[in-house]
């Protein structure tokens, strides 16, 4: 059986593509430095220095969207890519792990 298959990922402009890879990369990369995820601090500090070219390529993004006069986000459009690019479970591994219950 096939798993269903996604949503159609939005029309993004080339910057607004590379803004949503951006923002996940850091994301991802933020969830594995998280201490109350990890298991390791070698796996940390390997995700921690990447962070710094993920960040750049971040700002570039947003830096190249300013450029070309795009002051405002899409966020209605941008929220459908994130979510279709499984933003919802990347970003809540950037928190804190739900309080067990007593």
């Amino acid at each position: 059986m096939l798993p269903p298959e996604l949503p159609p990922l939005p029309a993004l402009t080339r910057a607004e593509g590379a803004l949503v890879d951006g923002y996940l990369g850091v994301v991802d990369l933020l969830a594995r430095i998280n201490p109350s995820r990890g298991s390791d601090t070698y796996a940390g500090l390997r995700a921690a220095q990447a962070l710094v070219g993920k960040a750049t390529a971040l700002r570039d993004a947003l830096a190249l969207m300013h450029e070309r006069g795009e002051s405002r986000l899409h966020t209605t459009t941008l929220e459908r890519a994130l979510r279709v690019l499984d933003g919802d479970r990347r970003t809540e591994r950037v928190t804190l792990p739900p309080t067990p219950a007593p």
